[in-house]
């Protein structure tokens, strides 16, 4: 999907001028932006389509085609588009695939552009995420664009015919199950299989870990996972396997199962809310969202993760920065976040009084302060992909009652230790 416009070089952030180095734009530049696939359909699109309408109105001369892709050809063609000069100018990506753009040199250090803007530009954005595109001092590799922290979206039909009151809070793992008990007595499926992949493993293991008992350290090559911590979200892998599915929480039939009222709890992204929202306006579906429940009372679960607009190191650099700029600046984000429910990371927009007040928006919000990150480090080192399916075939063996929750932890860190060290 393409789309065109035309656009000169100085670029306006909230009515101020932003100059990064170019006098004049190009006549006849071309910049290949390219974005998830969900950032070029429906009303993302259309907002997408107003900002390089907006931008390109103040640069006659350039054109900027706008394609989205799937997760994968996102990267892998961001990846190969490095070593042959064919990628996009400006795109998006998941921070935790910054290492794998990094190595590929897919990503220009775009530092000395981004202290070039004012600092009232900058202060905009959340601190921790700036620092999280800057792994080494003068070192920058991208802007922090929009996130996500995990909710859990509840069947409010199926739990009340199973009894449940859906007005109290669930407070724990073991009021969590007492539910789940009640669904499987009348009929329905409490969750999808929750060792299928990492992001749902991790919506577990992080009620019961902290941030420092994920991810890895690179310099060391050892994996953060804490055996005993590990060892409970485990246990409780198997509890949970006589209410599951079977199913993967990205299957379409997950999602079908929660809106055929078939299915209670559903952990997952905010990105499912609309097609939930077109069920309820279709078919009546009842849902609502709570923050997944940890371990213990007062401990909440979930996965964070952020995606960052990024700059190749190609000839009209600096022209693609300033979109990217001019893209992840305030006011073009308290428009995305009003219109979609977004979360993103201009901490300025999501305070703005048009924004603040969205329900989804601000589970997101909350959801983030405490969840876990995806991935992390991010920048400073590349997970090899068979870290994560260690994870997952561990969690689904355990879970299948294969090994006890003792020897599995013990198992996957020392096979996670062994495939870090062997890359």
């Amino acid at each position: 999907m393409f789309l065109k416009a035309s656009f000169s070089i100085a670029p306006v952030l909230a009515g101020m001028l932003v100059t990064t180095g170019v006098a004049h734009a190009q006549e006849n530049v071309v910049l290949e932006y390219w974005v998830y696939s969900d950032f070029a359909q429906g009303e993302a699109l259309k907002l997408q389509q107003t900002f390089i309408n907006e931008f390109v109105a103040k640069h006659p001369g350039l054109t900027i085609n706008i394609a989205g892709k799937g997760d994968d050809d996102l990267l892998s063609g961001q990846i190969a588009g490095a070593a042959s000069g064919t990628g996009p100018d400006v795109f998006m990506n998941s921070t935790s695939a910054g290492s794998s753009l990094v190595e590929a040199g897919a990503l220009k250090n775009i530092y000395a552009e981004w202290m070039a803007t004012p600092e009232s530009f900058r202060a905009q954005f959340n601190k921790d995420l700036i620092a999280m595109c800057t792994p080494k001092p003068e070192t920058m590799y991208c802007i922090p664009y929009t996130g996500y922290g995990s909710l859990m979206f509840r069947n409010l039909t199926v739990l009340e015919k199973a009894g449940v009151d859906t007005k109290a809070p669930i407070r724990d793992w073991a009021d969590w199950l007492s539910q789940m008990e009640k669904v499987k007595a009348s009929g329905k499926y409490g969750v999808p299989d929750m060792a299928q992949n990492w992001a749902s493993f991790l919506n577990i293991y992080s009620g019961v870990a902290e941030a420092s008992e994920w991810g890895a350290d690179f310099d060391t090559k050892k994996t953060l996972i804490n055996p005993e911590k590990y060892a409970k979200a485990a246990d409780f892998l198997q509890k949970l396997k006589p209410f599951s599915t079977g199913t993967n929480v990205n299957d379409q039939a997950t999602r079908d199962l929660f809106i055929s009222n078939e299915l209670a709890f559903y952990v997952n992204g905010p990105w499912v809310n609309p097609p939930l929202e077109q069920a309820a306006k279709a078919s009546g579906l009842k849902y609502d969202w709570v923050m997944v429940p940890g371990a213990t009372e007062g401990k909440k679960a979930g996965v964070q993760g952020y995606e960052f607009i990024g700059v190749a190191p190609k000839a009209n650099a600096k022209l693609a920065f300033e979109f990217a700029a001019f893209v992840t600046e305030k006011q073009q984000m308290i428009r995305w976040a009003a219109a979609l429910g977004r979360y993103n990371s201009n901490v300025e927009s999501l305070a703005d009084p048009s924004v603040s007040g969205n329900p989804l928006l601000a589970a997101t919000a909350q959801s983030a302060r405490t969840a876990l990150y995806n991935k992390p480090p991010f920048f400073l080192g590349t997970f090899p992909n068979s870290y994560w399916s260690a994870i997952t075939d561990n969690a689904s063996a355990v879970a299948d009652g294969q090994m006890t929750p003792d020897e599995a932890a013990t198992d996957l860190v020392e096979e996670l230790n062994e495939i870090l060290a062997d890359d």
